[in-house]
C-alpha cells in the first residue's frame, strides 16, 4: 500500500527595492522587523534571539554593502521549513571577504565575523552587475 505524497512547505517571500541613501540601514531593519512581525509571534528565548540575530545581520549586510559594494538595492527575505533567508543586493561585483584577522577591540570590520558565528551559512553569488550576500538563520520550533 502507498502513502500519500508530503503536501509542500508554505514557503513565504518579501522583496524590497532600495534607493540607498542616508538611512538605508536603519530603512532595511524597519523593512526586515515588519516581516518578521507578519511572519512570527516569538516565544521565548530562542524566537526573540533568533530575530535580534537576523536584524542584527541585515544591519551588518547593509553596512558593508554602504561601504564596499557600492549601493544596496534590494533587499529579499524568504521563509521556508525551518529557515529565514535574506539576501542583500548591490552594485559592485567584489567578493565580500576580511580584511585581516578579527580584532574585538576594534570599532568596525565585524561584519563578515558576525556572518559567520550567527548565520547557520551565508554566502554570495553573481547578481546582475553586482552581487547578491545571503545568509540563513534557523527558525527554532
Amino acid at each position: 500500500m502507498g502513502h500519500a505524497p508530503e503536501r509542500p512547505q508554505l514557503s513565504l517571500s518579501r522583496c524590497f527595492t532600495l534607493d540607498g541613501g542616508q538611512g538605508v540601514v536603519g530603512r532595511c531593519r524597519d523593512l526586515t522587523r515588519q516581516v518578521l512581525d507578519e511572519w512570527f509571534t516569538p516565544s521565548g528565548a530562542g524566537g526573540r534571539a533568533m530575530i535580534d540575530d537576523v536584524l542584527l545581520l541585515v544591519s551588518e549586510v547593509v553596512t558593508n554593502s554602504c561601504i564596499h559594494g557600492g549601493d544596496p538595492c534590494e533587499l529579499r527575505i524568504d521563509r521556508g521549513p525551518g529557515r529565514i533567508r535574506v539576501e542583500v543586493s548591490d552594485t559592485s561585483p567584489v567578493r565580500p571577504r576580511p580584511h585581516g584577522p578579527h580584532r574585538p577591540a576594534r570599532t568596525s570590520g565585524h561584519g563578515l565575523y558576525l556572518l559567520e558565528r550567527l548565520s547557520a551559512e551565508w554566502g554570495w553569488m553573481p547578481h546582475g552587475a553586482g552581487k547578491a550576500v545571503w545568509f540563513v538563520i534557523a527558525v527554532p520550533e
